[in-house]
């Protein structure tokens, strides 16, 4: 393992969406994952002594401690992009997002000009059915058939929507199925992976609780403003899309638990960090159903976690803004160009930072 002392400075009083650009190759925008999970790469930044140590997921164990408990995210990706045909042989692309009513969904789709209010569509396995909302940002309302069974008609005939920074000539691969998919996965309902979870391997579980580590759940369906952009330079003009979230009794109980104790809360993801963020309450993190809309930038008085297991984000992105608020921007800004010159691979199939 090498380490590397990266200076940090306070964030100033008031920051713009250019206080977090960088230069990013897009050659180091991993297209397919790593041979296998837990064999990314893994930088490790120490807070407390401001340096870096570079190492692989496999060592995750070692920086774990006894009493510590590790929250995941066990949100389960659907294949949810169907291809159809409008009734005179147009071809369209939905991504279903979520349900908004019996048997009506929000979908994104294109291309636009066939996807006017009243517009019929037409499915795999002869399922019709109608355009009857538009929205905005290329957004609509679809109202499906009662009886079908969409879900199973997702599983049979969807797609998994990858990124849209995954570029290849050919498209998803077979192995997306699964790669794009966490050992936690349970609760069908995301249109994109908790990604830092994606490193986890039974062994590497094992590994952990072995140390006297705890795992503890929560699901958070994670939505297409995961890869909205920051469109105002002026950070206070953009808003997180909200995304449903569910916290359990029993993980509430063992985060507090954990406090009271002097352990320390992991969180895998920053869909985790903003489910238990969002949760924050003076008592203690509130169990329950919710809808998560919290962006979090610098400034944020973290109340819940800890410690963060992530991968490395894009520039400009609300994820940035997230881990930059943890560890301070100029902190991170430092360690992204670490991760630049050694070649690190960013994003959903990249490599992974523990910020501790």
């Amino acid at each position: 393992m090498q380490s590397v002392t990266v200076a940090d400075q306070s964030p100033p009083p008031a920051l713009a969406l250019s206080d977090f650009q960088f230069d990013l190759p897009p050659a180091l925008i991993a297209q397919v994952p790593a041979e296998r999970r837990d064999h990314a790469r893994l930088m490790v930044l120490d807070r407390g002594h401001a340096a870096l140590t570079h190492t692989d997921v496999r060592a995750l164990p070692a920086y774990l401690r006894p009493g510590d408990l590790v929250v995941v995210n066990d949100t389960k990706v659907l294949p949810a992009r169907l291809f159809g045909r409008t009734s005179t042989g147009g071809a369209v692309e939905l991504l279903l997002v979520r349900p908004t009513a019996d048997s009506v969904w929000l979908c994104l789709g294109k291309p636009g000009r066939r996807l006017r209010p009243g517009t019929t569509l037409t499915f795999p396995e002869g399922v019709c059915a109608e355009v009857t909302a538009r929205h905005g940002d290329g957004r609509y309302s679809v109202a499906f058939p009662a009886t079908v069974a969409l879900t199973a008609l997702m599983e049979r005939h969807g797609e998994v929507p990858l990124p849209p920074y995954i570029h290849r000539p050919d498209g998803p691969l077979p192995l997306d199925h699964t790669r794009y998919q966490t050992i936690f996965a349970a609760r069908a309902g995301a249109v994109a992976a908790p990604t830092a979870g994606l490193h986890f391997t039974a062994e590497l579980l094992a590994a952990i609780e072995s140390r006297g580590v705890r795992i503890a759940r929560l699901t958070l369906h994670v939505g297409p403003g995961t890869f909205l952009p920051v469109r105002s330079d002026d950070l206070c003009q953009h808003r997180m899309e909200a995304e449903w979230c569910e916290i359990p009794e029993d993980t509430a109980r063992r985060i507090a638990q954990v406090k009271r104790e002097g352990g320390r809360v992991v969180a895998v993801g920053t869909t985790t960090t903003r489910a238990l963020e969002s949760a924050a309450t003076p008592a203690g993190v509130q169990a329950g159903v919710r809808w998560a809309d919290r962006f979090i930038t610098p400034g944020h008085r973290f109340q819940v976690i800890d410690a963060l297991l992530t991968n490395f984000h894009l520039p400009g992105s609300t994820l940035l803004l997230l881990v930059s608020a943890f560890a301070g921007r100029e902190r991170i800004l430092a360690a992204y160009a670490e991760a630049v010159a050694r070649r690190y691979r960013f994003y959903s199939y990249g490599d992974a930072m523990l910020i501790c």
